[in-house]
C-alpha cells in the first residue's frame, strides 16, 4: 500500500480506502462488511469513509461494531463522517450545517460509530440556508473540543470553498483541509478544473468517491443490465439517468479493450487512473463482495503502466478533459 499525506497537512491516508456508502447497513450482511473490512484493513488500508445520512445511520452502527470487535490501535486507523442530511428523522434542525446540527450531528456519529473522536469531519454538502460564517466557527469549535482532527467539505464548489477559507483566515480559526468530490475518467472538470486555485493555494486534500462512475467502468452494464446493482435501486435513479446512455457505453467498449491490451482489468485502470493524478489523496473503493474488492485493491500496481501516451488515448476516447486554464 502507498500512503500520501492528505494535502498540506500531516496525516498519512492510504491511496486507497473503503467506504460504505449503500453497502453497510443496507445492500450487504454485517458478516460481508467485517469481511470487506478485514480485507481492507489486513491490506494497508487505514481510511474508513462515513456520513450519518448513509443508511439513516446505520451504516455508522455497522461500522462501529465492526471497529470495537476488531479492536484494532487507534492510531492505526481513520474514519471520517459527513454531517449535513441527517440520520432516522428530518425534523427541523436535524439536517443542514447550522451549528446546532453539527454539533448534535457530530455527537450521534460517535455514538454510533462507539469512537471518542473523528479523524475527518466532513460538511456532506453547502448549506444555502447558513451562513458560511456559522458553518466555520462551528467546526472550529468541534475541532477544538476534540471531537474531530480535520474537518473538510463533499461536493462543495471552489467559490464556497475558498470563502471558508478565506473567513478561517481572517477571524484566525481552523480551514478546511480536505474536500471529497466525485471523480473519474468520465467526471473530470471540478478537480482537474475548478480546483486547481485551491491546491495552489491552500494545498486541500481530495477523497475523491464514485472512481467507477457508479459501476459503469466495472464494465457491467456492457451487455447486460445485472439485477443487483444500484442501478435498479429506486432511490438512485438520478444516478441511472446520469451514466446509462449509449454514449457512455461506446467509450467503455473502448476503455476495456485498452485495459485487455494493458493485461489488466477496466476497473483497476479506471481506479489507477484516478491515483495517477498528484491531487487525489486516497480513492474511496466501494464493494458489497470480498472478490471485488480482493481485485480492486491491487490497483496501484497499474499506474506504473499509465504511460503519457495511453493517458492521451484515454483523453480521446473519454473526450471528457477540461480544456486548460491559468491558475
Amino acid at each position: 500500500m502507498e500512503y500520501r499525506r492528505l494535502g498540506r497537512s500531516g496525516l498519512k491516508v492510504s491511496a486507497l480506502s473503503l467506504g460504505s456508502w449503500l453497502t453497510f447497513g443496507n445492500q450487504i450482511e454485517d458478516k460481508i462488511a467485517e469481511e470487506l473490512m478485514d480485507l481492507a484493513y489486513d491490506s494497508g488500508v487505514n481510511f474508513f469513509d462515513n456520513a450519518e445520512g448513509y443508511a439513516g445511520g446505520k451504516s455508522e452502527i455497522v461500522m462501529g461494531n465492526i471497529l470495537k470487535k476488531k479492536n484494532w490501535d487507534r492510531s492505526s486507523y481513520i474514519v471520517s463522517s459527513k454531517i449535513y442530511f441527517g440520520a432516522e428523522e428530518k425534523k427541523p434542525n436535524m439536517i443542514g450545517l447550522s451549528k446546532k446540527h453539527l454539533f448534535e450531528g457530530t455527537d450521534n456519529a460517535l455514538k454510533r460509530l462507539q469512537l471518542d473522536h473523528l479523524d475527518l469531519l466532513f460538511c456532506h454538502r453547502a448549506d444555502p440556508e447558513t451562513p458560511i460564517e456559522e458553518t466555520v466557527w462551528a467546526m472550529h469549535q468541534i475541532i477544538m473540543q476534540g471531537k474531530a482532527l480535520y474537518w473538510g467539505t463533499s461536493e462543495w464548489s471552489a467559490a464556497e470553498i475558498m470563502e471558508a477559507h478565506y473567513f478561517a483566515e481572517k477571524n484566525h480559526l481552523i480551514a478546511p483541509v480536505m474536500e471529497q468530490p466525485q471523480y473519474s475518467m468520465l467526471w473530470r472538470d471540478k478537480l482537474e478544473r475548478d480546483f486547481l486555485t485551491l491546491f495552489r493555494n491552500f494545498g486541500m486534500g481530495t477523497t475523491i468517491w464514485s472512481p467507477l462512475a457508479s459501476g459503469m467502468l466495472s464494465g457491467k452494464y456492457l451487455d447486460a443490465d445485472p439485477t443487483d446493482t444500484r442501478f435498479k435501486m429506486e432511490s438512485l435513479g438520478w444516478l441511472r439517468d446520469r451514466w446509462l446512455k449509449e454514449e457512455n457505453l461506446n467509450k467503455i467498449r473502448q476503455l476495456k479493450m485498452l485495459a485487455d491490451k494493458l493485461g489488466t482489468s477496466l476497473p483497476k485502470l479506471a481506479i489507477a487512473w484516478c491515483l495517477k493524478n498528484p491531487n487525489v489523496s486516497t480513492v474511496i473503493l466501494g464493494a458489497s463482495k470480498t472478490h471485488q474488492l480482493k481485485e480492486t485493491l491491487t490497483s496501484l500496481d497499474i499506474v506504473p503502466l499509465l504511460s503519457d501516451e495511453l493517458m492521451q488515448e484515454i483523453d480521446r476516447i473519454t473526450g471528457t478533459k477540461p480544456e486548460a486554464v491559468a491558475v
